[in-house]
């Protein structure tokens, strides 16, 4: 592989100094628009257990906790209380890192720190609330990141991500941004909404495989299964692009792209090239057979009727890259605005998926292709270690930028 250039992280500073940025305003306000009161009360419900240790009531356990500077610690928290009667608990078994996470962890993304890291994972099921009907303990299930109840108009429209009983982007893993859910980089993890959220791991896939369904993997496949059938109908050979970085440093992982690649070939394509500044990436797409393109190299390429962008922060170049009634479809954007061609879309009559995934309602299909043999992510993981030894091993993933960690116990 070739030689990969250390990440520098934020000290307290400087990250504290990136929280007040138009970029964080947008998304606190935005975060507050539903349901003011309920994220307030959830923050300060929790505060007590996510910060010092209390004594004389519940058990404690480890939670991993990520600080300015990028120093990731152990630190002892309470345990959940026992679940309500339509909850659980649950106990990590295999913890996979999140793209988002290798920034998120160096205090570049307008998150506060400190936050207990990690949504991304399989769990053993530990105890049931009395009307929980679809799991037992023991049982070893998928975790989704989003926090959905399975009931209210949102989730009944498969829009899980958007799930009206709990405020605005209700996560695990994102601190106060996310509402204090706590991290899965833990001994434990509460799951409000059990029937509704926890999937069971089919028989014979590896929980290891299955680690990242919880997010990475679903982000990556809405990108790819809703638009590929319809231009491998007007063109078997069309070429797929997907857009990682443009920059040699960019600093977030790139696992859900080369999950999108793998997609794309499950479901029939058979032109698939990946575009990425940085050459061990490049190496790696490589070795799973997509032809790797530097960035570079884009303006002198036709363009391609599907571009899967995933480089977060150049979505013009994406689009200036697709073809006349092209799709494009962009995992994120964490600007408050961007430039796009807007006359060329207009003219080439470009289609623009922005937004966030549901993932709750893709996880059986994902599964599906897992069980199937048709999807097998195993391949993409760079680095497989225990989670007792998650602060040295995280460490080292956000300074060197590995593709995927997997923790297991």
């Amino acid at each position: 592989m070739s030689t990969r250039q250390r990440n520098r992280p934020r000290g307290w500073v400087r990250h504290y100094a990136g929280l007040i940025g138009p970029n964080a305003l947008v998304g606190a306000r935005l975060a507050f628009e539903r349901d003011r009161g309920g994220r307030v009360r959830r923050v300060a419900s929790t505060l007590g257990d996510h910060t010092k240790p209390s004594r004389g009531r519940r058990p404690r356990m480890r939670s991993l906790l990520a600080l300015p500077g990028g120093r990731l610690q152990w630190r002892e928290v309470a345990t959940p209380p026992s679940p309500a009667p339509g909850a659980a608990i649950v106990h990590p078994i295999a913890c996979a890192t999140c793209d988002l996470d290798c920034p998120l962890a160096l205090g570049a993304l307008p998150f506060p720190l400190p936050l207990h890291l990690g949504h991304e994972c399989v769990a053993e099921v530990l105890t049931i609330g009395e009307q929980v009907t679809s799991i037992r303990p023991g049982d070893r299930v998928i975790v989704p990141f989003q926090i959905s109840c399975g009931t209210c108009e949102a989730c009944r429209a498969g829009k899980t991500g958007s799930c009206l009983a709990v405020p605005p982007f209700s996560m695990y893993g994102m601190g106060l941004t996310g509402g204090q859910w706590g991290g899965a980089f833990s001994d434990q993890l509460a799951v409000p909404f059990a029937d509704a959220m926890l999937v069971p791991l089919p028989p014979g896939v590896d929980p290891i495989d299955a680690a990242s369904v919880s997010d990475n993997i679903c982000d990556a496949y809405r990108h790819v299964a809703p638009h590929l059938p319809s231009v491998l109908d007007r063109d078997p050979d069309a070429q797929v692009l997907i857009l990682v970085s443009v920059k040699r440093r960019s600093i977030f992982s790139c696992s859900g792209p080369l999950y999108a690649g793998l997609f794309a070939r499950a479901l029939g394509a058979r032109n698939i090239a990946l575009a990425d500044a940085r050459p061990w990436v490049r190496d790696h797409a490589a070795e799973l057979g997509f032809e790797p393109v530097h960035p570079r190299e884009l303006r002198r390429r036709p363009p391609a009727p599907l571009v899967i962008d995933m480089s977060v922060d150049h979505l013009g170049v994406a689009l200036a890259s697709t073809a006349a009634d092209g799709i494009c479809t962009a995992v994120a954007a964490l600007h408050r605005g961007t430039r796009i061609p807007a006359m060329q879309m207009y003219l080439r009559n470009t289609t623009l998926h922005l937004g966030r995934t549901h993932v709750r309602t893709l996880i059986p299909q994902v599964l599906q292709l897992m069980v199937d043999g048709r999807f097998n992510p195993a391949a993409i993981p760079t680095n497989v270690a225990l989670l007792d030894h998650a602060p040295v091993v995280l460490t080292e993933h956000i300074l060197r930028g590995e593709i995927k960690t997997i923790l297991t116990v």
